[in-house]
């Protein structure tokens, strides 16, 4: 299928998403008008304010389906049946992979987030919370069991990894010398070198 095919069988909804989402990126939040977003998407305002009822709905947007996929994919390897080593590493390498992936999404939200709504804010911390409770879980799991040094907190251990995995927009460029997959190999192989007893 051709990116036209793609662009003409995507929903409403997808078309208004990919079009925020590039907008948002090519031009920041603020600089973007609904109008804008409305004619790239090829749909009327009315059916924007259908789906997400503002401009501010589809900036959550942006992140919270980046979020969902995220802990989707955590919950997978945080349940496999192997090593605590293992799933760490995997979940390590995933969330860098996932972010390199949707960089434009990860970027807008970084760069946007203080421009939701007090509520729509809330939403996304306890969101992120979660997900980095369930990484932190793991953390705890392996120094439990004597697999991690246990001399540095876990809070302090999920927020180095994930300081460096909020950074990666700033740095990273597609086409570049490292794929996504290399990058999120190296990181996670630097969190385990961290970990070690």
């Amino acid at each position: 299928m051709t990116t036209a095919e793609d662009a003409a069988s995507a929903t409403v909804p997808e078309r208004l998403l990919a079009a925020a989402t590039r907008l948002f990126a090519e031009h920041g939040f603020e600089r973007t008008s609904v109008q804008q977003i409305v004619e790239a998407a090829g749909v009327t305002k009315g059916a924007l304010y259908h789906y997400f009822g503002s401009k501010d709905d589809l900036l959550h947007e942006v992140y919270a389906r980046l979020l969902r996929l995220q802990q989707e994919r955590l919950d997978h390897f945080a349940a496999l049946d192997a090593p605590v080593q293992d799933r760490l590493r995997q979940a390590a390498a995933d969330v860098v992979v996932t972010t390199l992936e949707n960089n434009d999404d990860a970027t807008i939200f970084f760069r946007s987030v203080h421009l939701l709504a007090p509520e729509k804010r809330k939403e996304v911390r306890a969101d992120r919370r979660r997900y980095h409770d369930r990484f932190r879980a793991l953390v705890e799991e392996g120094q439990a069991a004597g697999v991690f040094a246990a001399d540095t907190s876990a809070d302090l251990v999920v927020d180095y990894h994930f300081g460096a995995v909020h950074h990666l927009g700033s740095w990273y460029r597609k086409g570049g010398p490292l794929t996504p997959a290399q990058v999120g190999e190296h990181m996670a192989e630097l969190l385990m070198r961290a970990l070690r007893p």
